[in-house]
């Protein structure tokens, strides 16, 4: 028995990328509508390797009927139209940082804490945290169940893709033009971004922090637990897909490199390759398309106690995204909480 399903957003880097992970993973699916805005309507989309689907208006579409929506369309069309789908019957996946810190919708990372699906009833909307967060708190999983966090610093290097389809067109043609000095003006960006990195993403707060920034802390407490402490720097760096992260973690319990290590590796979602030779570390260029959160350079961090350090890069699009949502909808259907 399939689902009656529908993602908004469709046209989108992301609302792409669920379209292809859920064919990919063979999701139960009895119909799928693809949505989007007025402008987007009629246009074509892919749905596995046999359906063409034509986006419909997101605006004119009634959503009874329909068993479970996926959201990418932006914060504030999701604002509008994650409620309307909700208070029609529809269950609602949103990866947008609308209902983030909403204290009635739970923030969701199937491999983290998939025991807070069972608060969505209220709102019938479960929110999928920032691309950044999902792959730290997955890696911090295994060794705080061990340890316990107590405080991290990060600083991530964060793909352009993250920021949609223009700024990925502004990366490409700003670095064509370097070449023919011709570099077009920077217009998704404040800065030049082609054979550059810039410390800003999203904006900025009264004491210095991006919001960005802030996400991180608010989003990893609500996550894995109220009292870990997060200063987060979240730069924005010439890549079109891949997240890394460089990331401090100070423990309440000691934990040795080798405790570290046999975690990670039984860790869902998580693949060790941390080689201490030229090469032996995970990179944004070798991991786009991968589902797993890629785990390097682990090792002591001898300036606070019980310290560790590692390096993290996982693809923005799948896990950072597309393949969270498609798993929390799985988790879902494993815990009998999606009717069809």
């Amino acid at each position: 028995m399939g689902y009656r399903m529908a993602v908004v957003g469709a046209t989108g880097a992301v609302g792409r990328e669920i379209l292809k992970t859920l064919a990919e993973r063979a999701f139960p699916v009895d119909r799928m509508v693809a949505l989007g805005s007025g402008r987007s309507a009629g246009q074509q989309v892919s749905f596995g390797d046999d359906q063409v689907l034509t986006v419909q208006s997101l605006d004119s579409f009634d959503f009874k009927g329909t068993d479970l929506a996926l959201f990418s369309p932006g914060a504030a069309i999701s604002a509008v139209h994650a409620p309307r789908a909700a208070a029609a019957g529809c269950v609602v996946i949103d990866t947008t940082g609308q209902f983030r810190m909403d204290p009635d919708v739970p923030l969701v990372v199937p491999e983290v804490n998939p025991q807070a699906l069972s608060r969505f009833k209220k709102r019938r909307i479960i929110a999928n945290p920032n691309g950044s967060t999902i792959q730290m708190v997955v890696a911090l999983k295994p060794m705080h169940d061990l340890a316990r966090v107590k405080r991290v610093v990060v600083s991530t290097y964060q793909a352009v893709s993250d920021a949609g389809r223009e700024a990925m067109d502004e990366l490409w043609s700003q670095t064509r033009g370097v070449y023919v000095n011709e570099t077009p003006p920077s217009e998704q960006f404040t800065k030049q971004i082609a054979f550059n990195c810039i410390p800003h993403i999203d904006n900025f707060l009264g004491d210095g922090s991006t919001r960005e920034e802030k996400k991180m802390a608010e989003e990893t407490r609500k996550i894995l637990g109220p009292d870990i402490a997060v200063m987060a720097t979240c730069v924005r760096v010439p890549v079109f897909i891949g997240h890394a992260e460089a990331v401090h973690v100070e423990f309440e319990e000691p934990i040795t490199e080798q405790q570290a290590w046999e975690a990670l590796r039984e860790a869902p979602g998580i693949i060790v390759l941390d080689r201490r030779e030229d090469g032996g570390y995970a990179t944004p260029a070798e991991i786009a398309g991968e589902d797993s959160v890629y785990i390097s350079r682990l090792r002591r961090d001898l300036t606070v106690p019980n310290g560790l350090a590692f390096w993290c890069v996982c693809d923005n699009l799948r896990k950072g995204a597309a393949l969270n949502a498609v798993q929390i909808a799985e988790e879902l259907v494993a815990q009998g909480l999606l009717g069809a």
